[in-house]
């Protein structure tokens, strides 16, 4: 029997969290059968950056490839989900003993996962990848990374030198999953953003089924 999809993206709906600075979630029902209307049709507003989401090197390289430019199989194959012992942080000590290979495709399942997403605050102390962590996963040739919260960058640690460590090593940026279900392994990964054209970032659905 095939092992069942586990769907790790988190909902967008209005009034949920958003990073401090970027726009306010907004989803409006403008036609509604309830109301008389021929059909239901919303009006949404989002940032780029806004739940599951993901980020391309163009996010914070100024002529680097757009989201729109990935190639389909950075985000869709095998993916191991990495579970991150560190409270505050993805270190390079912790990642080193899990052997990392070129090409690869890592997801950290944190603390985050099981916190962060419980409430529409935004929580600043959530775990993050360190710049030691972010130069060692591009020493390393990985392909994606992702991680469980809305930034790969702390909010009081260098987010943008951690950015830029990644994205300009060519590794392709998920963000904002829920990894509470998941288990440490391998999975087969489909994780696809939203084709905008020249995007900085762009919301994505993230599903992952266990290699059996």
């Amino acid at each position: 029997m095939t092992a069942e999809w586990i769907d790790v993206s988190i909902p967008l709906r209005a009034g949920m969290v958003h990073w401090p600075g970027d726009p306010e979630v907004s989803i409006e029902r403008v036609l509604d059968m309830e109301r008389g209307g021929p059909c239901n049709v919303s009006s949404i507003s989002i940032g780029s950056h806004t739940g599951t989401h993901m980020d391309p090197p163009f996010h914070y390289v100024r002529d680097g490839a757009s989201l729109d430019a990935m190639p389909l199989d950075a985000t869709v194959g095998p993916a191991r989900v990495i579970e991150i012992r560190d409270p505050v942080s993805v270190r390079r000590e912790e990642l080193a003993n899990h052997e990392l290979a070129s090409g690869e495709r890592v997801l950290f399942k944190t603390r985050n996962s099981s916190r962060c997403w419980e409430t529409d605050d935004f929580l600043e102390d959530f775990v993050y990848i360190s710049l030691e962590g972010a130069r060692y996963l591009a020493d390393r040739g990985v392909r994606a990374v992702g991680i469980d919260y809305l930034s790969v960058g702390g909010f009081h640690a260098d987010g943008e030198a951690i950015h830029r460590a990644l994205l300009e090593a060519g590794i392709w940026i998920v963000e904002g999953l829920n990894l509470a279900r998941v288990q440490p392994g391998i999975y087969e990964l489909v994780c696809l953003p939203i084709k905008i054209q020249n995007s900085d970032g762009a919301p994505a659905r993230a599903m992952l089924r266990p290699v059996t």
